[in-house]
């Protein structure tokens, strides 16, 4: 890590485990296609052989998708959503933080999320495909089918329209449809049963305040040249 909190990139293989305090790269590849369209800098929490848990902090500088008239994705109504061409754009993180937590091989993720004044607001289980380490990060790509669960454990679907949508426009094949579908079965079993992360005690966490906001690198798109599970 360089003084101003920027990510550095280590040129000889893929990352083993990094240390708590390490800034990397948390990106998402397009649905169709090979191109990354967001790009998070986050900081290292714990990384090892059962969890990576990451901190995305308050005004972090991340990359976005948009339209090509630089609308908001979600502002366009659903039917044209992921038909209409797009760009991508920098901005910045606003609100409070973003703990992530990744279990290897696990096809989703868990954020939480707090309130101002670290009140906890919720869980969010992201479907996505299980991340692929490399020397500067991580990269996943995103399944639309989301979950929220509530600090009293209940839990609901999120984005089902967008889920079908993506279908529609030849997002999503059958076969990873149905993948994310049973993906998404083992995780409200995995809510159900309250292990971990859920039982771990992560809403009591807080970021180490000597933490710089890791900068976004000017080549956040590169493919990286070596990867692994």
């Amino acid at each position: 890590m360089t003084d101003d909190g920027a990510v550095t990139r280590v040129e000889a293989g893929p990352a083993t485990y990094w240390k708590p305090g390490t800034p990397i790269l948390w990106r998402y590849r397009e649905n169709a296609g090979e191109a990354f369209h967001i790009a998070r800098p986050v900081t290292v929490v714990r990384d090892d052989a059962e969890l990576l848990a990451v901190w995305l902090a308050p005004g972090t500088e991340c990359v976005r998708p948009v339209l090509a008239d630089g609308t908001p994705v979600h502002l366009e109504p659903l039917e044209s959503r992921y038909t209409k061409p797009r760009t991508v754009q920098r901005d910045r993180w606003f609100g409070t933080g973003v703990l992530k937590l990744a279990q290897p091989g696990v096809p989703w993720s868990v954020w939480l999320f707090w309130e101002p004044g670290w009140r906890f607001k919720n869980w969010y289980v992201n479907l996505e495909r299980p991340l692929t380490r490399w020397s500067g990060g991580v990269d996943s790509e995103d399944y639309f089918l989301d979950i929220s669960v509530q600090p009293d454990r209940t839990w609901h679907w999120r984005d089902e329209d967008e889920f079908a949508q993506a279908r529609r426009d030849g997002l999503m094949d059958d076969e990873t449809a149905e993948r994310v579908r049973a993906a998404g079965r083992d995780a409200v079993a995995a809510i159900e049963a309250w292990g971990p992360p859920f039982s771990d005690g992560w809403p009591r966490w807080r970021p180490d305040p000597a933490w710089a906001v890791p900068s976004l690198p000017d080549d956040w798109d590169r493919t990286p040249a070596h990867v692994s599970s």
